[in-house]
Parts: structure tokens; sequence; C-alpha cells
């Protein structure tokens, strides 16, 4: 079976699209779900930075560790190569619809996830609590029946 990939796609992939990255590669190891993984990029990243320190530690306080993440910039290539996309925003959704397929996060979960960015931890935490129901529901009402769907 050819491997699927959930890209996240933010801002700056610093903060919400490296957490969604991370928490769901964690949820689906944890539901031993195979041949699905996950990346993220941004539409404005600076290649070469690194998580944001805050969500690091808001990953790491819910037992996620962070090694190496390094933003990336999204391609064409990132978007081809994945089976959704799922936008922090309805304008990035916007602006990337024409590409292939295309979410907002709200489409899943019925709700906006908070850019954290420049805010204190408090902030970041509940960004992640966010982005971690977010990606149950994805597990949920995609990942599983999708895969259903393609036995």
């Amino acid at each position: 079976m050819k491997r699927k990939r959930i890209l996240f796609v933010c801002t700056g992939n610093t903060c919400r699209s490296p957490m969604a990255e991370l928490l769901l590669r964690s949820k689906i190891k944890k539901n031993k779900i195979r041949w699905w993984d996950t990346a993220s990029c941004g539409v404005q990243a600076e290649v070469g930075g690194t998580i944001s320190p805050n969500s690091k530690t808001a990953l790491e306080e819910a037992g996620i560790t962070v090694e190496k993440f390094s933003p990336r910039q999204l391609t064409q290539k990132l978007i081809e190569g994945s089976t959704a996309v799922i936008c922090m925003t309805d304008t990035q959704k916007k602006m990337l619809e024409a590409c292939g397929t295309v979410y907002c996060i709200k489409d899943f979960c019925g709700y906006d996830i908070p850019d954290p960015f420049g805010c204190n931890l408090d902030a970041y935490r509940v960004t992640r609590d966010a982005l971690s129901r977010a990606c149950d529901v994805i597990i949920k009402n995609y990942i599983k029946t999708y895969k259903e769907e393609t036995k």
C-alpha cells in the first residue's frame, strides 16, 4: 500500500503547523495506524530557523520530544506528495485550494486554531490542546474513513 501523508500549513512553520505535525504523528503511532504520516510547512517560512521555544516546551509537556525540527517553505512538490493539505486559516486554504485536496483545520473540528506567535507559554498550551483535539477528529473522521474506503 502506498504511504499517505497529511501536510499541515501555517504562516511561518514555527508554531501551529509543527505542533500539529508532531501531535498527529504521535497519535498515529499510538493508534498503530499504518501507511500514514504527517509533515508541515509554511507559506512564509524562514528556512534555517527552528520551532518556537514555546511550541517545543508545550509539546514536551505533552510527552512529545522535539528533535531537529527545521521550518520548511511550502512547495508544489510538498502539496503533490500529500494525500491532504490542512491549512490553519481559511485565507491559506483559499490561496491553495486549486493545488490539490486542501482543507482548513476548521473544516474538521469546527473551530479556529489561535496563532500563539509572540504570546506567552499559556497561549501555546491552549493552541496545543486545540490542535490535539483537532488531530483526534482528523484520525476519526478522515484517516480511519479514508482507510476503510480504500480497502
